[in-house]
């Protein structure tokens, strides 16, 4: 079963490129890479598909390090005419596995750019440590996540709820049935097996197993992440406990009652970082772009998909159970999705999405989420309740050179004018959860269609 993926034009649009770079797909485990280019390589007239995990593909790269002998090998191997180059696609999976196979794409560009070159592994920053000469500017990156909610959507065949979703702003009769949606997204989460399996039953009676299977995966990875003995140990750890730890801002040192230092954590966190698996969400004190992190406050957790949380936690009969998803984990659980969310439209980079702190004795404050928009830094709380209990929301707002701010919740979509217990004047966006990825066209919507100065309806 072919899914439709959001990275997907940018893979038609390389595909027309007259001048083509080799494509490195980088993401986690089980996101879809390889389903995602083998459905591409469907548009080709000719495609050369190598594993190499596998010792027989992995050969080639040992016998020939010439990029036209190489391809010339691989051409004749598959019966291709070597003037159907240019209609031909190079897929180089598990890339990982072969350092001479990562220098070689730098001579696939320069020597057979008409070829087109994917490679994609799950491991790479692991690997790319090891490379001394490195392809830098003869490759560009794409990333690949797992399905977001508008991804889930179209995977389940909803056409009508997909276009009600992109439709800006939301309309009305469209709420209730979107919210349901997220709903049964919110617990199911978005990796591909799960949202196939999903799919083809109609029920999640089958999905435990299959969250168990991917989750083993990453634990028996463990080996790969880990340069010593030490360090597999605390990775170790860490899989098995931070998910009791996602309500919070966490310290390396012992973490998890553990006796480990912060070090250890540390290093152990930044490979699981680098892994995909569990990233660390840093905040930033900056009220005006660019937003940098602060890595010397402790950070949040983002786990690569909410659906594995919540059944590592037990938590998903209780999710069924709710009205408002915000009531979970202590607040955390919608953040973490909406987190989720943005990371997942980012095809380009590998950038983060950051939270706001100011961290003092007398008034400190947190903000969910920030969004850069041009030079303004938009504050995003996510939660329910009136306008009136944004106390650190309206403590950015306060200091803030712009008056615009969004809420997401589990309410319908408005924009309101508010005040600041402090009488600062502002624009509130109230966002339902489901509308995470289209978060860029509402703070664009946001700002271009409303004025301080102006009345404002509720829509």
């Amino acid at each position: 079963m072919n899914f439709e993926r959001t990275i997907w034009p940018y893979l038609i649009d390389w595909k027309s490129r007259a001048n083509r770079k080799p494509i490195v797909l980088r993401g986690a485990r089980q996101v879809g890479k390889t389903t995602l280019v083998k459905q591409l390589a469907k548009t080709y007239k000719h495609s050369i598909l190598l594993n190499l995990e596998k010792e027989n593909d992995k050969s080639y790269f040992d016998q020939f390090n010439n990029a036209k002998t190489l391809i010339q090998a691989l051409l004749l191997s598959r019966n291709i005419p070597p003037a159907e180059v240019n209609n031909t696609l190079l897929f180089i999976d598990e890339i990982q596995e072969s350092p001479d196979a990562i220098g070689m794409l730098r001579y696939f560009y320069e020597d057979v750019p008409e070829l087109h070159v994917i490679a994609a592994g799950s491991l790479l920053e692991f690997a790319i440590r090891k490379i001394k000469n490195f392809p830098v500017g003869r490759i560009e990156y794409l990333y690949l996540h797992p399905f977001n909610f508008l991804e889930f959507l179209q995977a389940i065949g909803h056409k009508a709820a997909v276009q009600e979703l992109t439709h800006v702003p939301i309309r009305p009769f469209a709420h209730k049935t979107l919210l349901q949606l997220f709903h049964t997204y919110a617990i199911i989460g978005g990796m591909p097996e799960v949202v196939q399996t999903y799919t083809s039953d109609k029920t999640m009676l089958s999905l435990p197993r299959i969250y168990e299977s991917i989750w083993a995966t990453y634990q028996n990875d463990v080996e790969k992440y880990a340069t010593n003995e030490t360090e597999r140990k605390v990775i170790k750890h860490i899989i098995s406990t931070a998910h009791l730890y996602l309500d919070q801002r966490i310290k390396f040192q012992n973490f998890g009652n553990s006796t480990y230092r912060s070090r250890e954590v540390g290093e152990a966190f930044r490979n699981l970082d680098d892994a995909k698996i569990i990233r660390l969400i840093y905040p930033t004190t900056d009220l005006q772009a660019p937003v940098k992190p602060d890595i010397r406050k402790a950070p949040r957790m983002q786990f690569l998909d909410t659906g594995l949380v919540n059944h590592t936690l037990g938590i998903q009969p209780n999710l069924l159970a709710l009205n408002d998803l915000s009531n979970e984990l202590k607040g955390a659980l919608v953040p973490h999705l909406i987190t989720q969310e943005l990371m997942s439209i980012n095809n380009m980079n590998s950038t983060k999405p950051h939270f706001w702190a100011r961290d003092k004795k007398q008034s400190s404050a947190e903000v969910d989420l920030v969004y850069t928009h041009y030079r303004m830094v938009i504050p995003i709380e996510v939660k329910s309740g009136s306008s009136g209990s944004l106390k650190s929301l309206h403590q950015f707002v306060d200091e803030s050179d712009h008056p615009y701010a969004m809420r997401i919740f589990g309410g319908e979509f408005s924009v309101q004018h508010a005040k600041t217990p402090k009488g600062t004047p502002y624009i509130l966006m109230n966002l339902p959860y489901y509308l995470g990825t289209q978060l860029p066209g509402y703070v664009a919507h946001l700002v271009s269609e409303y004025k301080l100065e102006n009345d404002l309806k509720t829509q």
